[in-house]
């Protein structure tokens, strides 16, 4: 088991639930705007937010941003290591400690977040490690930075870290990770960088940080897709579920169709998959085809239709329910959603 540490009052490693993370790609400097979108992360599930900080401008305006939001706020920080001193009630502090600019400054920073009891997360991505590692084959490459990250905070006794090696390489991440986990006791932030957009991010990452989660290793997780970043969190609510690592996403189980299909199973399942994504609910919905697999998953389902001819079939909580139609199939589950499951 990982150390424990805290980021305000999220726990991380120590054996806490696997914790879900994005950044904002608004403006820093924009107050209202970085704060809006950090609070649709928070109501979508995401259990702290990054924000950038370029400038002393946008340093400034964290303490802003703070004050209007109730998750956990991290900045993160290059170049300038001030800028992590001026972002006051910061919960978490990311670095590159190659780029900050000396070991001077590392110095300065591991004691101030000491005193104000704020965890640092270091790490290593492909392009940026150590030069005195390149020579090493990737995954090792990555290990070494980032243990050479962390016994410069360890140093000057500085030990509340979080330790990440990122690359766009699946492989690469798998085998630093498993490589990491070995050599250290920090909590392991897991991440597929540069992953692309969406439909090669959610293959990349699944993969890279679903495997790594099936043997034990990783505490927080962020899903990197170009864009949005809600998607994000839909995402690892998503990963994280089909693990069974969390429970407060809904699950759309969906058969893959065939010639005896008598309803449209995508039309209906993506249509409840984007009406529920912000829902923070242990629910199973299940849309099927036809009454080969329908009545199983329904029985098995919170909620579930299948085709049945001309009349879909309704189940709920395991029991048929009522007739629908093909129409009104995703409209139907979901005000049941509505009267069974919320209210």
């Amino acid at each position: 088991m990982t150390k424990a540490v805290f980021s305000g009052k999220l726990q991380i490693g120590g054996g806490a639930p696997v914790s879900i993370q994005s950044m904002t790609n608004t403006d820093t400097r924009d107050v209202e705007a970085t704060a809006r979108q950090i609070d649709e992360l928070a109501a979508l599930g995401a259990d702290l937010v990054r924000v950038s900080i370029p400038d002393k401008a946008a340093a400034l305006a964290f303490k802003e941003i703070k004050a209007k939001i109730n998750i956990p706020l991290a900045v993160d920080i290059h170049f300038d290591y001030r800028l992590a001193l001026l972002a006051e009630g910061a919960d978490k502090v990311r670095i590159n400690p190659g780029n900050i600019g000396g070991e001077k400054n590392i110095e300065i920073l591991a004691k101030a977040m000491k005193e104000r009891g704020v965890p640092i997360r270091v790490g290593a991505n492909s392009g940026s490690i150590k030069k005195e590692f390149k020579h090493l084959p990737p995954a090792d490459a990555l290990v070494e930075s980032a243990l050479a990250e962390a016994a410069l905070l360890e140093k000057y006794g500085f030990f509340d870290i979080v330790i990440s090696v990122k690359s766009s390489s699946v492989r690469t991440v798998y085998e630093a990770n498993l490589k990491l986990s070995k050599l250290c006791s920090y909590p392991i932030h897991l991440g597929v960088t540069e992953a692309g957009v969406e439909h090669a991010s959610l293959i990349k990452s699944s993969a890279g940080i679903g495997a790594l989660l099936l043997n034990g290793i990783g505490d927080t997780i962020r899903v990197s897709i170009a864009g949005e970043p809600n998607r994000e969190i839909i995402a690892a609510k998503t990963l994280l579920k089909a693990l069974n690592l969390r429970n407060d996403a809904v699950e759309i189980v969906a058969c893959p169709t065939c010639a005896r299909t008598s309803i449209d199973v995508e039309r209906i399942a993506s249509e409840l998959t984007e009406k529920t994504a912000g829902f923070n609910l242990p629910l199973k919905i299940a849309v099927m085809g036809c009454v080969v697999n329908g009545v199983g998953e329904a029985e098995d389902a919170d909620l579930g239709v299948f085709g049945a001819g001309e009349n879909p079939v309704i189940y709920l909580k395991g029991e048929r329910y009522k007739t629908t139609s093909n129409a009104d199939a995703a409209s139907d589950i979901l005000a049941l959603v509505e009267e069974h499951f919320i209210n």
